[in-house]
This record gives C-alpha cells, structure tokens and sequence, in this order.
C-alpha cells in the first residue's frame, strides 16, 4: 500500500524535491505588489496599500540568505510530532531572507544540516522534507540546506 503524502498546512507550498520544483506559494496584492507568506487569501496586510487590490497566489524564490539561525533544543510543540520515549534530537531553525521576495521565512534545516554549517549571509534552498510518518501517511513541510552551484 503506498503512503499518502500530506502538507502540514495546505496550501503553503507545491511541488517535489524529486521534480526539482519544491517552491513556498505566497500570496501577491495586485494594488501595492506587497507580497505575504504565509499566504493571505482576504485582504491585504500592508497598512500604505491604495486598496481595491487582488490577492493572487505566487511561488516564492527558491533560494535565500540566511538571515539568522538557532539550534532547538527543546520538544516542538504541536504540529510537531515528537515521541517522548524516543531520544530526543536538537534540530537547526533558519531564517532565511528570500532573494526576490527580500521577506524573512523561519524554516527548519534539512536533515544532517547543523549551525556549524551554517552563516550569516550564506545562500540555501528551499527542499521539501517529511515531518512525519506512519504506515498510511507522510506529512510534509519546507526545509533549507545550502544552496547547489547554479548551473
């Protein structure tokens, strides 16, 4: 039986790592170009926009800057899933500056990515990764690993 694969949250972003077009969605306001993530589907947020514009869903870039970043140490709290008969494991949260965007987006780092891997300023990628498993469902979420030469 093949597993299901499940967004954390619906909506926040599309594509597969495996494809190669793994990309967060934001939402872009017609008006004032004010661009929102997570997305905004009612109004817009930006308190100088003129009004009366769209909201229209867009991908966001692929690649940032890492902003700032910090080890957790500490059980996540819910959508997380953490077992508390299993040893516990640090993870990696990064703050990334995205590149066209220039918004800051708070991610975890890809599995096996420590902030001794990490600096101010270095650029990374968004990739998908798995929150979560079980034997009907994967949950899955955004992650950021350092960025591949580009081609």
């Amino acid at each position: 039986m093949e597993r299901t694969r499940t967004p954390v949250v619906s909506g926040w972003f599309t594509g597969t790592e495996a494809a190669g077009d793994f990309r967060l969605l934001g939402t872009r306001c017609s008006a004032c170009t004010a661009v929102f993530f997570p997305r905004e589907d009612s109004c817009c947020r930006n308190p100088h926009c003129p009004g009366d514009g769209k909201l229209v869903e867009v991908p966001l870039s692929p690649r940032g800057r890492v902003w700032s970043y910090t080890d957790g140490r500490y059980r996540p709290p819910a959508p997380y899933v953490s077992d508390p008969a299993e040893p516990w494991e640090p993870y990696t949260l990064v703050a990334v500056e995205l590149e066209a965007e220039g918004m800051v987006v708070l991610g975890q780092a890809a599995p096996g990515v420590g902030v001794a891997d990490l600096a101010v300023g270095m650029e990374v990628e968004v990739v998908g990764g798995v929150l979560n498993e079980d034997a009907e469902t994967v949950w899955t979420t955004w992650r950021f690993r350092p960025a591949k030469a580009r081609a």
